[in-house]
């Protein structure tokens, strides 16, 4: 009776869908509450009504006996990570992607798409109304070097950039490129030249707004190549350029790594060159230090604490409570400095199981948003948080690296088509 029961509910019943998307959506809430100027004094407990929520969602969905152990081996890990750290994060990770299962990824794209545009134009429009929230933000940004700054104990200059109620320039361009390589990969065989010319446009007027380049820079080269392979059919079946994906994913956390070990060094070389008119003759360090110069000081400010949090002897195996709470712009450091090197590597390990899935599928658009993220976590930390709503690559790995595919061909059936879809705004598009 109880097993009877509980099949009807996992493959007859609208309910494994409707928990997903439950808690899909408030996992998206929380994100878009975070982006404005409002503190949520109550997140820690909608993290735990959406893991809830996953949990309930994977319960009452059919997996491989290979994939339970797999759930069972990293959500043990995880467990570990929680018991070190404190923070839950990679349980709930490892949760949502698991509850994926299922659910068509461009629907659920789709959705996240939706939701998230329609809290971005309500920010703005409360702001821009005079509502609620600022629309502008004036302080020091940082574009002055430290030269100009901290090493000769000058304050910075004040700049005047827009945030349209997001409470800071770059969150307004880093969300504008979130939803465009969102929004493209969803409708990749339908954008038209014409739709990237406006998108274009409306990249370089948010770069006036806030002034920032390296939102603005990775969003024209996103769209520049899904342009080129849109329109180029036979680029998106070349092994060439998954390869180059590969390679560009592996230059990232070389890359990432490598400024770990070396921003002592680099601030050091800066601080000699300046004061003491020795340069540097490492020309390795002497390089890293004129990326660091375009790169906003970001490499150097890991040396800014007392015990230099971020650079490589602060990593552990499963990191440290202390780890929690500082903050720092280079999200590939963070991924091994917040959770620790072993959590670390399996990111990467799943990262590189969704590219070679991208490849076997000829997922042209996949390649695009997987590589540019890859790119834009070298420098900024938006995909690295607790907010799973924020990174829209855990979707796909929930989708490409479980095996409800083979269930099918086995049996014949699909029983998520036995349930109606949720929402049929995305049904219709």
């Amino acid at each position: 009776m109880i097993k009877t029961l509980y099949r009807r509910l996992r493959d007859e019943s609208p309910i494994p869908r409707l928990a997903f998307y439950i808690g899909l959506t408030i996992e998206l809430l929380v994100v878009i509450i975070d982006k404005s100027n409002y503190i949520n004094p109550i997140e820690g407990y909608l993290f735990r009504v959406t893991f809830l929520l996953f949990a309930c969602k994977l319960i009452l969905t059919r997996y491989e006996r290979r994939e339970w152990i797999l759930l069972v081996l990293l959500e043990g890990i995880g467990f570990i990570s929680y018991r070190v750290t404190g923070a839950n994060d990679m349980i709930r990770i490892v949760t949502f992607v698991t509850a994926c299962k299922g659910i068509p990824l461009k629907e659920m794209l789709k959705y996240t798409f939706y939701v998230t545009l329609a809290g971005c134009l309500a920010i703005v429009a409360l702001a821009v109304t005079g509502i609620y929230g600022d629309i502008s933000l004036t302080q020091p940004f940082g574009h002055q070097t430290l030269e100009e700054t901290l090493f000769i104990g000058a304050e910075a200059a004040e700049e005047t950039r827009y945030t349209l109620g997001m409470g800071h320039p770059n969150a307004l361009s880093c969300m504008f490129f979130m939803l465009v390589a969102l929004g493209v990969y969803v409708w990749f065989d339908r954008m038209k030249w014409y739709g990237y010319l406006v998108l274009l446009l409306l990249d370089a007027g948010i770069y006036l707004l806030t002034t920032s380049k390296t939102s603005m820079l990775i969003t024209t080269a996103f769209l520049c190549g899904a342009f080129l392979m849109s329109y180029g059919k036979r680029l998106q079946k070349m092994t060439f350029f998954y390869v180059c994906g590969l390679l560009v994913f592996f230059l990232c956390i070389a890359f990432s790594v490598d400024v770990a070990v070396c921003a002592q060094q680099v601030r050091d070389a800066r601080w000699n060159e300046l004061f003491n008119h020795i340069p540097s003759n490492d020309v390795h360090i002497v390089a890293l230090d004129k990326i660091d110069k375009h790169l906003s000081g970001r490499i150097i400010s890991l040396t800014d604490t007392t015990y230099n949090e971020g650079m490589v002897q602060t990593w552990s195996a499963f990191s440290c409570e202390n780890n929690m709470s500082y903050y720092f712009d280079m999200g590939w450091v963070k991924v091994f400095y917040r959770y620790g090197v072993i959590p670390g590597i399996l990111y990467v390990a799943a990262n590189l199981a969704l590219l070679w899935q991208l490849w076997k599928r000829k997922d042209a658009g996949g390649l695009l948003l997987f590589t540019t993220f890859a790119v834009y976590t070298v420098v900024e930390a938006h995909l690295i948080s607790v907010y799973i709503g924020r990174n829209y690559l855990l979707m796909m790995m929930g989708y490409y690296l479980l095996t409800e595919d083979i269930f099918q061909k086995t049996t014949g059936l699909n029983f998520y088509k036995k349930v109606p879809k949720m929402h049929d705004i995305a049904k219709t598009m």
